[in-house]
């Protein structure tokens, strides 16, 4: 039985999927069978019996087949850069095991029972970032990860802070290396799992953060007596955009029992700046791109990225299902999207720090001696300025591979590796108004906020306490950062208020 896997249970239901294919290996039997059955009838089989790419027309005997495989893992192991994280290789490697367990790449039963021998000991393979153009699949980051099947290449050690040989993490677990069998190498380096994973990994955290970046919102609101009027779902039925409808929700729901809001209802402000008053706007603007890049790469990950592709009547078809640019566009939106909710979170900081309604400017009494809050919104500026460069579309581009028979390639796996520092810089762009909105809240004691925003304020006072004077801030950013990183922040919440949309 196929699992599905699904970005907001994506871990669970990657978990469901390897354990099913170690009880049933029944579809990739199938189609085993099938390319097994093709090499005895003779015809020529792309990459089964053939050279690669502009070698596609050069046949290959029968007795060469599986040196065939193996030198494709050798010539295609030539990334560079910094390695993948190690999480992020870990899920790779996992998706490569659920598309080919879909039964549709005609991978030997050995090879694929090396891989799931990999899964559940830790044996995580040592991959550098660079060197996919994300069509024909994300080839080298693959061929490196699939290099330690046959006693090559390099796994992370015991701590993840450095690599070790293959061979010898294989010797040390007892684990032979396997031999490699007609179409096993094609199978294992075909496909756009680093595309796919860095999208999932970054997309499953985005689920989190975009109801974060609307408790955040709420804080600054009820910290600047922002006015809870644009909020109104008669606004919203209007303009009836779905992100735009959750997200005015969310603040309203957040905002019940405010004694900060009714403190200041009748004290005649008319508006706010756009950084308060349209958060549903852009809040959910960037909620239904990420929506729409959640959806393709779902698509993605239950889908199968091989060529040629084997199917149950005994066609194996060459064709372009490895092809990364349905992920590139995704991801690159998926960036944009994530940048914003950190664009209009900086502008809140910058309000916070002026001394709006009775809060001291910098938000700390004694300032001249004192910075107070002044710097954080450097550092937020600084990372919003960076994703900005980082948000240039990898996917309007294409270098020709392969002497020209690769002639338009996705770029995807740059789209790819950028998406993960913009979600970074995102979560700390977010952790400075936290930090900072946390301080603001505090000067209008007695006043309570909305139950939400009391709860999240609450949360962060566990952790850190107010400043009265100037210190090293950075570790407690770090703080505010891994609350929102865990999933801190909206779990409090919505174990309290309900859930958010």
């Amino acid at each position: 039985m196929n699992h599905m896997i699904h970005i907001p249970t994506l871990y669970a239901d990657l978990a469901a999927s390897m354990e099913a294919l170690r009880e049933d290996h029944s579809a990739l039997g199938r189609s085993r069978d099938i390319v097994l059955q093709a090499l005895e009838d003779g015809s020529a089989l792309y990459g089964i019996n053939t050279g690669f790419g502009i070698l596609a027309n050069k046949r290959i005997d029968d007795e060469q087949l599986a040196a065939l495989q193996q030198n494709l893992l050798l010539s295609h192991a030539c990334g560079v850069g910094d390695p993948i994280p190690p999480e992020i290789t870990r899920l790779m490697l996992r998706l490569k095991i659920h598309a080919l367990g879909l039964g549709q790449s005609g991978i030997s039963r050995s090879t694929f029972k090396q891989l799931l021998t990999f899964e559940p000991i830790g044996l995580t393979p040592h991959v550098p970032s660079r060197g996919s153009v994300g069509a024909s699949g994300d080839l080298a980051p693959l061929a490196h990860m699939c290099l330690p099947l046959i006693g090559r290449g390099e796994v992370w050690n015991a701590t993840e802070t450095g690599k070790i040989a293959a061979a010898d993490a294989l010797q040390t677990a007892g684990i032979e290396p396997v031999q490699l069998k007609a179409k096993d190498g094609l199978a294992l380096i075909n496909g756009t799992q680093l595309m796919a994973a860095y999208g999932a990994f970054v997309l499953e955290r985005a689920q989190r953060l975009q109801k974060d970046a609307d408790i955040l919102a709420a804080m600054s609101l009820e910290a600047l007596q922002g006015s809870a009027t644009p909020f109104d779902q008669r606004v919203h039925r209007i303009r009836p955009h779905p992100g735009q409808i959750a997200v005015a929700a969310n603040i309203r729901k957040l905002l019940e029992h405010s004694e900060i809001m009714d403190s200041h209802r009748d004290c005649g402000k008319v508006q706010d700046s756009y950084c308060l008053r349209c958060v549903p706007q852009v809040h959910g603007a960037s909620r239904d791109a990420l929506a729409n890049s959640t959806r393709t790469i779902e698509i993605e990950l239950n889908s199968v990225t091989d060529n040629p592709l084997v199917f149950n009547n005994g066609d194996i078809i060459s064709a372009g299902n490895f092809h990364g640019q349905p992920l590139a566009l995704a991801m690159d939106f998926a960036a944009i999207a994530l940048a914003e909710l950190a664009s209009i979170s900086e502008r809140r900081t910058y309000l916070l720090l002026e001394g709006h309604d009775g809060l001291p400017r910098l938000l700390m009494k004694d300032t001249g001696l004192n910075s107070g809050f002044m710097i954080p919104q450097y550092t937020a500026a600084a990372l919003v300025s960076e994703n900005k460069i980082l948000c240039h579309p990898a996917s309007v581009d294409s270098i020709p591979t392969s002497l020209g028979q690769e002639d338009h390639v996705s770029m995807g796996s740059v789209s790819a590796l950028k998406l993960l520092p913009v979600l970074r810089n995102v979560e700390h762009v977010l952790a400075v108004e936290f930090l900072t909105v946390a301080q603001a809240l505090d000067f209008r004691a007695p006043l309570k906020p909305g139950r939400g925003v009391q709860l999240a304020h609450e949360l962060l006072r566990e952790k850190i306490g107010h400043a009265h004077q100037d210190y090293e801030v950075r570790n407690d950013l770090e703080i505010c950062a891994d609350i929102l990183r865990r999933g801190e922040l909206a779990s409090r919440v919505e174990a309290n208020i309900g859930a958010l949309n």
